[in-house]
């Protein structure tokens, strides 16, 4: 799977850990990185946000990774972009149950909210799931893509 990466200021030590131990995990996924490298504190997480979601949506990647500050902010902000389901995840069953049963393409991290060995195992958890496609599911799924589609 072809995975995107992004974050702000805030966030780009811990998307590059995340890339780097994806990279070397031997997952066999393949990495993106479309920035920020930390290096101006002016970055803005819906900059970065905004990159990864059209990534995401226009098939340059499957999936994503987004980490800012709380995670917070650059979730709403990839959430705008129709297509985009994106959802703050600090614990490996919401970040593989947000695939499964609401078919979540990017996964975002507050890198001040959580560390490096948990946010690793949420990368894990997210890239490992598929959505499930149960009647219930899809049936929930379509009632969000409706409000998406009225917005």
């Amino acid at each position: 799977m072809r995975v995107a990466f992004a974050a702000d200021h805030a966030g780009a030590a811990l998307k590059d850990e995340m890339r780097r131990r994806l990279d070397a995990s031997g997952l066999g996924h393949e990495t993106i990185d479309l920035g920020g490298d930390g290096s101006d504190p002016l970055d803005d997480y819906p900059d970065f946000a905004a990159r990864l979601g059209y990534a995401v949506r226009d098939g340059q990647a499957e999936r994503g990774v987004l980490i800012c500050g709380s995670g917070v902010g650059a979730s709403v902000a990839a959430n705008k972009i129709r297509g985009i389901r994106s959802a703050v995840c600090h614990d490996t069953y919401s970040a593989h149950q947000g695939v499964e049963h609401d078919d979540m393409n990017i996964l975002t991290l507050g890198s001040r909210v959580i560390g490096p060995e948990p946010a690793w195992e949420c990368v894990v958890a997210f890239l490992g799931a598929t959505f499930s496609g149960e009647a219930r599911h899809k049936r929930r799924l379509d009632k969000v893509l409706a409000i998406e589609a009225e917005g």
